[in-house]
Formats: structure tokens, sequence, C-alpha cells
């Protein structure tokens, strides 16, 4: 690929349309080329604007309505299939009636359990969507602050994210796209570098390579924000060097 042909493929870096072959490649080129690395900050902070401009809730009461009408939905039946007759032993139809009592007593024993269990992940449901909600609305509240500042860079090892600031509402959100799984089960974290020392701001949810997150902690006195991997359940001090340090 010619480096004429590169530079047209800032776009596509941006929004994570390239090949995994074309993307490194390009990972490349930005190294040489600060006109592409500035374009591609541009576009991604764009791309975050956008996609929280656009994104919408849903309503509290959808998920209540949905599993409320889930008894009175019709099932399909199930396909006919010829059955074969199969007579009873003269000793089993005396004990035909404690099995059956026993089957229904095993029925509704586990009947009762899933529902408990049903109603427990609705509940944890719920409180997950109320959570996710809450921090979408500070998010978007975050990034139409007259004074929000943004800052984009790539993280080692592939994805980039974007810092948002506002020291008037004392908060901090980084915005992140196409981070990749880290080995071991490690995790990405979040610290504020403060007169060089890292305090811990927040873990970045596992399993989700996009997203958005409020940090822990406003950037009063920050100079920046690193993101480092570490172990589960993260740690108190950085293990590992920066994938990156995004400056406030």
């Amino acid at each position: 690929m010619s480096t004429v042909d590169l530079h047209t493929l800032t776009g596509a870096y941006a929004l994570g349309a390239l090949s995994e072959q074309e993307s490194a490649e390009f990972t490349r080129h930005l190294a040489q080329c600060p006109a592409c690395t500035q374009e591609v900050r541009e576009l991604q902070e764009t791309a975050a604007r956008l996609a929280l401009a656009v994104a919408e809730v849903p309503p509290a009461g959808l998920r209540t309505r949905v599993m409320a009408a889930l008894p009175e939905v019709r099932q399909l039946p199930p396909r006919g299939r010829h059955a074969t007759v199969v007579p009873l032993r003269r000793g089993m139809r005396h004990r035909l009636p404690y099995l059956a009592a026993a089957a229904c007593l095993v029925v509704a024993a586990l009947a009762g359990g899933l529902a408990v269990q049903a109603q427990n992940e609705a509940d944890a449901q719920r409180d997950r969507s109320a959570r996710a909600e809450q921090q979408a609305a500070a998010v978007s509240a975050l990034m139409a602050a007259p004074d929000a500042t943004f800052h984009t860079t790539a993280l080692k090892g592939g994805g980039s994210g974007t810092v948002v600031a506002s020291k008037r509402r004392g908060r901090t959100a980084f915005l992140y796209h196409g981070l990749p799984a880290l080995s071991g089960q490690r995790v990405y974290e979040l610290w504020y570098s403060r007169n060089g020392a890292m305090e811990p701001a927040g873990l970045v949810q596992t399993g989700s390579s996009s997203g958005a997150m409020l940090l822990t902690g406003g950037p009063q006195g920050a100079d920046g924000v690193g993101v480092t991997a570490e172990p589960p359940g993260g740690s108190s001090r950085p293990t590992t060097a920066p994938l990156a340090v995004l400056r406030l």
C-alpha cells in the first residue's frame, strides 16, 4: 500500500473499520505522520460526540412491561410425532400413582427454584440497567459542559481512549473504542496522575471493548489520566507500564 493510500484511511481507522493487517500498517504510518495522527484524534473525538448525541436510553419501565407480558404470550405447540404405545406391567400399574405424585413434586420444586432464580436475575438486570442509564446521562451532561476538554490517544496493544474533563462539574469520563481483551484475566485500570503519584480512578468493565465510564474522583489538581493492565480486581498502585497517558 502506497503512502498516498495510507493518508486516505484516517476515517476508516478512527472508526475501527480496517482489517487487522491494514490497521497494523496504518498504526506504523501514524508514528511517522503527525498530520494523520492529528486527523485521527480529531475524528475519534467527533465520533465519540456523535455516538453519545444520538444514543437513546430505553424507557425505565420497558423491561418490566416485557417481563410482565411473557406469561400471556402463546407458545407454539410441539411438533406432532407418532407415539409408540407400550403396555404397562401389572406391578407398574400399581406404582403409577406414586410415581406421578413424585414427578409432580420434582416439577414443583424445580419450577419454584427457577422462578426464584429468574426473579433474582430480573432484579439484578434492572439494577444494572438503572446504573447504566444514570452513567450515560452523567457522561452526556459532562460532554455538554461549556468547559469540557477532550483528549484522545491510541493505546499500546490496540484501541483508543478519549478523556473528557470538566473542572466546573468536577467530573472526568473515559470513552474507549476497540480495546482488545487482555490475557491472564487482567483488567484495564484508570489512574489520576497528581504530582507524579498515580491514584486509582476505576476499572473498565470486563468484556467490553467499547463504551464510556465516569472516573472515581474529580480532575482538580490532576495533570493526566493513565491506563494500565492490572490483575483481576485492580491494584492500589500500577504494576505495569502505562498503556497510555492522556493529559488534562
